[in-house]
């Protein structure tokens, strides 16, 4: 057996077995030791039950305080008894397990170990693990144990024991880090570190292992960047792309003037589409600080010389709003251009007809989403891609337009904050521009952080803007109710949210397993005010601008990354109206005070990221989260970001040394990479 087998080829894995695996895309032993755990169960010592606190996970030891009952109905049986030690008792509720009633009700100690929930009647440790006789916790005490993302039919259990057998099939040898490397860092040898990162002897051990693949993968991708930049991003500009006196006068006729940043952004722009090289630019710029404009300007540029420019959106909502908007700025201030939509829910008819204004060059302007790079699109002259941070063009794309004519020139938007060290890192391809400064005419967003109890007053207040014209979003964690999590969840705090606003008030429900076709449905309800407040889940940070929208109300806050709050709080304040966002929180912990009051006082993006990177720092073990840019498997840009910046610096070392990776030392790596981009080159990225 070695890395390339089938997963069909380990012991107890049948054909059932092996296709549940290759529906979480491990289809072979060595996707099976790269599918680390999510997070771990660790088995500490007991705690005093007077010491649990709520939203943790705890081990507690003592005896059965009075009678044990089971209640509910046949389909959903709740087991409940008292456990009590010499410093307290808590209520424990098992669901669906009535047999526990006669197992513990034998007398003696018992240990739980289980999250702890706060309910009406006070804290409750909810469907705990149980260890009787107590001796058994012994085996699991200050271990810790893998825990992986499964799909239905999977236990955690049946994928532990594959990747014990996997892990026997690890070739040091594989290694791709060169020796030095890992001497100058102190990594843990390849072998090593894989095993650690499934089977860890302690927290000290996994860190080690971590960090070592989280560098690894910062090195590759700033390593592929560089290369691919070297082979690709020195070719030549074909466009002549001339100052445009219609651009001074669009400029002079707006009813307010742009920011420094902004003017300072868009020369930026047009030295680059007037330069000798065709350009590759960030964009980066808050939630609301007009990348838009400066993104309009470009394809003015593009446009009036005679060119095409191609904004491509996210989303068809959202391509929809941004040539509603194209077209409304073209006709009122009589620029001599055509916009043209392109989308996928177009008729056959439609996309025809669109397709020959496109060629013909007629339509100069050309807004939608991926269906902008399909076959059947054929440009006229394209000069110009604007495009965002969810389309990051990969090298399929870049060859898909080439193929259309000469290579244009790629503007990227990204409205992610991140600390301007780890962007320049992060997109090594890519110059970067970054608009720091909001324009004069926003009305800065009124904050606050509650608890719970200031629920009714927020409806109160929810309802009394709804009544002046207004609209509002309530953000939830969760798409549905689980027994383990009090999380708000979004479909039936629709439907509670419904019955209390009243028959007058529509509220509308939206999250990730929808459709596509109906959030886009939903979320066009809303923009024309059909639906006056919207619940949701995160699955609109991403989303369409609705001036009318005045409040944000995210429910479970402490669950959110502050970057991630800072995104969610930029639906609001888009319009002449003054906005508020409600942080609410059930959590008493200082350190989510101290988070969720830097929100509470600052709107600033980039203040805010670097304070999430302070406050969470490189120990925050188990609260890895993805940066939402980058499909990192282990690594987190604000997490790690000592790691990528140890790994930018090396990347830069390797390359002065050797451009093209073909010493010794460097050929496993060279040749990991090449794989990598030859990967790239065959996916979407879309």
């Amino acid at each position: 057996m070695n890395t390339r087998s089938r997963t069909g080829s380990l012991k107890g894995i049948g054909e059932k077995t092996e296709k549940l695996f290759q529906k979480m895309g491990i289809h072979t032993v060595g996707d099976l030791i790269r599918y680390y755990p999510r997070g771990f169960d660790i088995y500490e010592d007991p705690v005093p039950i007077s010491e649990i606190e709520e939203g943790k996970t705890v081990t507690i030891a003592g005896s059965v305080f009075g009678r044990i009952s089971v209640s509910g109905s046949r389909s959903l049986q709740i087991t409940t008894l008292h456990l009590k030690d010499l410093t307290g008792t808590v209520k424990v509720i098992w669901f669906r397990m009535p047999f526990l009633r006669n197992t513990l009700g034998k007398g003696g100690i018992i240990i739980l170990r289980g999250r702890v929930a706060r309910r009406r009647d006070g804290l409750v440790m909810e469907h705990p693990e149980v260890f009787y006789p107590a001796s058994k916790y012994e085996e699991k005490r200050s271990t810790m144990q893998p825990v992986y993302a499964l799909t239905a039919g999977l236990t955690n259990n049946a994928v532990i024991k594959a990747v014990r057998q996997a892990l026997d099939a690890v070739d040091p040898s594989v290694d791709i880090l060169p020796d030095k490397l890992s001497v100058r860092h102190g990594f843990l040898p390849y072998g090593e570190a894989v095993r650690m990162m499934h089977f860890p002897d302690s927290r000290e051990d996994y860190i080690c292992a971590r960090n070592r693949f989280a560098y690894e993968e910062f090195l590759v991708f700033i390593l592929s960047l560089r290369l691919m930049k070297d082979s690709e991003a020195r070719a030549d500009n074909h466009f002549i792309l001339e100052d445009r006196p219609e651009i001074s006068r669009f400029l002079s006729s707006l009813p307010y003037d742009l920011t420094d940043a902004q003017k300072k952004v868009w020369r930026e722009i047009r030295q680059d589409m007037q330069g000798g090289h065709t350009m590759s630019r960030l964009v980066q710029g808050d939630v609301g600080s007009g990348k838009t404009i400066v993104a309009f300007l470009s394809l003015l540029l593009a446009g009036l010389n005679g060119y095409q420019g191609a904004l491509m959106a996210p989303t068809e909502v959202l391509a929809r709003q941004h040539y509603e908007n194209i077209c409304g700025m073209l006709e009122q201030y009589g620029l001599p251009l055509k916009a043209e939509l392109l989308t996928g829910s177009m008729t056959a008819k439609q996309k025809r007809e669109a397709y020959e204004r496109i060629v013909s060059g007629e339509s100069a302007i050309i807004i939608g989403t991926h269906a902008l790079i399909q076959e059947k699109v054929i440009y006229h002259d394209l000069a110009l891609v604007v495009t965002d941070e969810q389309h990051r063009f990969g090298v399929k794309q870049r060859e898909a337009l080439a193929g259309k004519g000469f290579m244009p020139h790629i503007l990227v938007m990204s409205a992610t904050p991140i600390p301007r060290t780890l962007a320049i890192i992060l997109y090594g391809d890519l110059d970067i521009s970054v608009i720091d400064e909001m324009p004069k005419n926003r009305i800065p967003i009124k904050n606050c952080v509650v608890d719970t109890g200031y629920r009714e007053t927020a409806y109160r207040f929810m309802k009394k803007q709804v009544s002046e014209g207004r609209q509002c979003y309530v953000i939830c964690p969760m798409v549905e109710e689980s027994e383990s999590l009090e999380a708000e969840n979004v479909q039936d705090y629709s439907r509670m949210l419904s019955e209390e606003m009243g028959s007058h008030i529509n509220v509308g429900c939206l999250h990730g397993r929808m459709k596509q076709q109906e959030k886009d449905g939903i979320m066009a309800a809303f923009a024309k005010n059909e639906i006056q407040i919207l619940v949701s889940t995160t699955v609109i940070e991403v989303g369409i601008d609705v001036p009318n929208a005045t409040v944000m109300m995210i429910e479970n806050a402490e669950r959110f990354g502050l970057a991630q709050l800072h995104q969610l709080r930029g639906r609001v304040g888009r319009g002449c109206h003054q906005s508020y966002c409600i942080f609410m929180t059930a959590s008493k912990s200082g350190e989510t005070k101290e988070r969720l009051d830097i929100l509470n006082h600052s709107n600033d993006g980039f203040y805010i990221a670097g304070e999430d990177l302070r406050l969470r720092g490189p120990g925050d073990l188990f609260g890895i989260r993805q940066s939402g840019i980058l499909d990192f498997k282990i690594a987190d840009v604000f997490q790690d970001a000592g790691l990528l910046q140890r790994a930018g610096s090396d990347a830069a070392e390797i390359l002065a040394e050797d451009p093209t990776l073909s010493k010794p030392e460097n050929r496993r790596l060279k040749d990991h990479i090449d794989r990598k981009i030859r990967e790239t080159m065959l996916e979407t990225t879309l």
